[in-house]
């Protein structure tokens, strides 16, 4: 079930954007860090009712961010959809115990399907472009590279901008 997350999941959250943040770093991939997702943002992205949880069996195995905000970091990017009428994807995370297992996809499809039904004309999000498998898994859904761009604090190496046109 997906649902809305509420301040009460708060760190239960921020244990398992931890527990990605070192599975990834085992792995070579220096997408998150100290700094970020910071517990502050997450509190915020609850507080903005935009941050949902994946939950099973009282257990929180993923989350995703959802929202219609452009950061300014995504200015330079030409996106295929000319307006503002767009929702972005921030912040997927499923605990490392489970990937491999479909919990991104049933992020990502409540993700496109709720853009449909709020009548968005696409989903945006961007992945770091070290992670090779989370390339593999936005191309494989139809979402087209566009551009990169930088968050210093993450990491020296850019992140790739994807759009699906819906």
């Amino acid at each position: 079930m997906i649902k809305r997350a509420k301040n009460s999941d708060l760190r239960e959250i921020k244990k398992l954007t931890e527990a990605c943040a070192q599975a990834m770093i085992e792995q070579g991939i220096y997408q998150w860090n100290e700094y970020y997702p910071s517990i502050e943002k997450l509190q915020a992205d609850i507080e903005k009712q935009e941050l949902f949880k994946l939950v099973s069996n009282d257990e929180i195995l993923g989350i995703i961010v959802l929202t219609p905000v452009k950061d300014e970091e995504y200015e330079s990017i030409n996106w295929l959809s000319k307006t503002e009428n767009n929702l972005y994807v921030h912040r997927l995370a499923t605990h490392p115990e489970h990937w491999g297992s479909g919990l991104g996809q049933q992020l990502m499809n409540f993700a496109e399907n709720l853009a449909r039904k709020e009548n968005y004309e696409s989903v945006r999000l961007d992945t770091f472009s070290l992670n090779k498998r989370n390339h593999k898994f936005y191309e494989a859904r139809r979402y087209q590279r566009l551009g990169s761009i930088y968050f210093p604090k993450q990491s020296e190496a850019p992140f790739y901008c994807y759009e699906l046109l819906l």
